[in-house]
Order: structure tokens, then C-alpha cells, then sequence
């Protein structure tokens, strides 16, 4: 494809790339999104995920919460595809300045990349509500139903649930990523949800990457465009 050569041409070119990932990035590791045709949101269930994925319902209902949990956001068993690992290989060799990312499963990590700004948090980490202790996924998988603390506190993911606010200090470092940026890669979003989508204002280059297999409101804005999945511009690369 003429846009692979011209993504390469510029990769070549840049210094300082940020990839912006959003679900896109992990389907082809088997798990699957939320607002496509056959993900998450479409599914049937006692509750929408939407009030599941909650923060009160989560106070409210822990036990539940914890079932559609266990059931439906832990992939534990998925391995990074070639796009983590390319952009971990971008990294290793000083180019990728950050991965920014949507996602909770960890994968760029378990890919070898080292700076990854998680804006949602991550499956891996989890707190005690009570004490602030620190509990790895084990203390959910082990629970047999709801995971509580040795101080008697209900143990939360570090995952950003709805009516929560992302991380500040993410959110910053995120921002400043972008707007030093040379090269600007968003992949496997839809760039709908805010106030994720609108880190892409902070890029004020001119080699802004689009990779999505729809359409995206700022598709007009893109220096390149490519109507694909990831996995197979990131093996041309």
C-alpha cells in the first residue's frame, strides 16, 4: 500500500512518535471491544455494562460487579500481537517517546514497552478502598466472590469506572507526550469517548496518523489516513 510506504517514510523521519491507542490495538489479541457490532455493549445481560461498569453500582453491588468482572474484562491469557510489539520495538530503538492507551490489560507492557500512559488504569493494579493497600490480580481471581483486604476493606481495580475521573497526573503527562510529539499515531479507536479523544488536540504537527477500521471525527485532520485494522499496517512495518 502506497499509505504503509508513506507511514514508513515518515516513522524514518520522526524522533519523538506517540502512539494513541484505543481497543482496536488488543481485538487481534482476542479481546474484544465494547461498542462494535458484536462487543461488549451489545450483549445481554441483568444490567447494562454501562451501569455495571459503574462506580455506585460497583459500592452497591460488589458481589455482581465482581461476577461481570471476572466473566467479561479479564483476558489474562491474551499475548501482545504485532502492533504492541512493533511499537515496543519503536521504543527500544529511541523513537516511541510514549504509548498512551485506552486499554486495561497490560499488553503493551507484556509487549516490552516501557513508557505506556494507561488513561483508564489496568487490570493488574488494585487498592484497598479502606487501607490503600496494594493487591495484584490474584486477589480478585482467588476471592470467592468479593475480594476484601486482610483490614476488612473491598478491595477496587485500578480501572477507571463510569462517573469517575481519569487520573490527573495520566491525563497531564499524556497532554504534554502529544504536544512534544513529532509524529502522531492514533490507532484502533473511534476517538468518540471524551475526554480520551480530545488528547489529540494537543498535537500541533503536521504528521498526524489515523489508523481505524471506521470512520472518526477527525479523519478530515489526518496528514495520512488508513481504513484498516492495525495488524496489518504494523506487519508491513
Amino acid at each position: 500500500m502506497e499509505s504503509v510506504k508513506q507511514l514508513k517514510t515518515w516513522i524514518n523521519q520522526s524522533r519523538h512518535i506517540v502512539f494513541f491507542g484505543g481497543a482496536g490495538v488488543s481485538t487481534e489479541s482476542g479481546i474484544p471491544d465494547f461498542r462494535s457490532v458484536d462487543g461488549l455493549y451489545h450483549q445481554k445481560y441483568d444490567y447494562p455494562p454501562e451501569q455495571i461498569l459503574s462506580h455506585s453500582f460497583f459500592i452497591k453491588r460488589p458481589e455482581y460487579f465482581y461476577k461481570f468482572y471476572r466473566d467479561k474484562m479479564l483476558y489474562l491469557d491474551a499475548l501482545p500481537n504485532i502492533t504492541h510489539k512493533k511499537l515496543a520495538d519503536l521504543e527500544g530503538k529511541g523513537k516511541m517517546l510514549a504509548v498512551i492507551t485506552q486499554n486495561i490489560d497490560g499488553l503493551h507492557q507484556k509487549a516490552g514497552s516501557k513508557k505506556v500512559l494507561e488513561l483508564h488504569g489496568s487490570v493488574h493494579r488494585n487498592h484497598c478502598i479502606k487501607c490503600g493497600k496494594f493487591h495484584d490480580i490474584n486477589s480478585i481471581l482467588n476471592a470467592a466472590s468479593i475480594p476484601h483486604c486482610d483490614c476488612g476493606g473491598l478491595i477496587k481495580p485500578d480501572v477507571v469506572l463510569y462517573e469517575e475521573a481519569l487520573d490527573e497526573e495520566v491525563m497531564n503527562q499524556s497532554a504534554k507526550a502529544i504536544a512534544s510529539a513529532d509524529m502522531l499515531i492514533v490507532g484502533g479507536t473511534s476517538l468518540s469517548v471524551y475526554p480520551a479523544a480530545g488528547f489529540i488536540n494537543y498535537y500541533t504537527g503536521s504528521r498526524l496518523v489515523l489508523i481505524n477500521k471506521t470512520s472518526t471525527p477527525y479523519d478530515s485532520r489526518a496528514g495520512l489516513l488508513l481504513q484498516c485494522g492495525l495488524g496489518e499496517v504494523f506487519s508491513e512495518i
